[in-house]
């Protein structure tokens, strides 16, 4: 992806992404997630299969940050620079299961984990290009993308970092985002992630 121009003439426009738009743009999108996560080239192509399922899940919206193409192009030419979605979580979810499996083996009980996860929204993914960070763009994204859900609360999950310090952490305690679950592996990742909640509306 061309680095990107994030001047005062270039202002990301934020906005909601139909399916089928996020599809057809789900290249550019991995794109923005393997540079923004540090992850080695070809990372997208592994990745894309899931990004299709997840389309097709219950409750599925995207959001996504253009930038003017600075040509005098159609907005169809505008780059995409931040993308963001997630969808209603569910009991045949693996992501449901990890998390179920995690809050039993930390002592919580059925029906506290019944209340967290009987109603909720899968933060999927969040992510904004290097380039065009430091903007608050994450948090406009995130925003839009909680706008009027049904779901009595959103959770997600995050790589653990020292001392919290970075700018996904910042973000999610900004927004009020608590610890459900710390330190926790899922299965066939040895990284510690965390996984945080919080009520709905924002």
């Amino acid at each position: 992806m061309r680095p990107v121009d994030t001047n005062a003439d270039q202002t990301p426009l934020v906005v909601e992404l139909s399916a089928t738009e996020f599809r057809d743009r789900l290249h550019e999108a991995l794109s923005i997630y393997v540079a923004a996560m540090g992850y080695p080239h070809g990372t997208e192509y592994h990745r894309a299969p899931m990004w299709n399922e997840h389309l097709q899940r219950s409750g599925w919206r995207g959001v996504g940050a253009l930038v003017p193409a600075g040509d005098g192009s159609t907005d169809n030419a505008a780059r995409l620079v931040a993308v963001a979605y997630g969808y209603r979580g569910a009991p045949e979810q693996w992501w449901h299961q990890q998390v179920r499996s995690g809050l039993r083996h930390t002592g919580w009980t059925r029906d506290q984990i019944d209340v967290i996860l009987g109603n909720y929204f899968e933060l999927t993914e969040l992510h904004v290009h290097p380039d065009a960070q430091g903007h608050r763009l994450g948090e406009t994204l995130l925003l839009r993308l909680l706008e009027r859900r049904p779901e009595r609360g959103v959770l997600l999950s995050t790589p653990e970092v020292a001392d919290e310090d970075n700018r996904a952490w910042r973000l999610y305690r900004r927004l009020g985002f608590r610890d459900v679950l710390r330190h926790f592996r899922f299965a066939g990742d040895n990284r510690p992630f965390a996984v945080l909640g919080r009520g709905l509306p924002l």
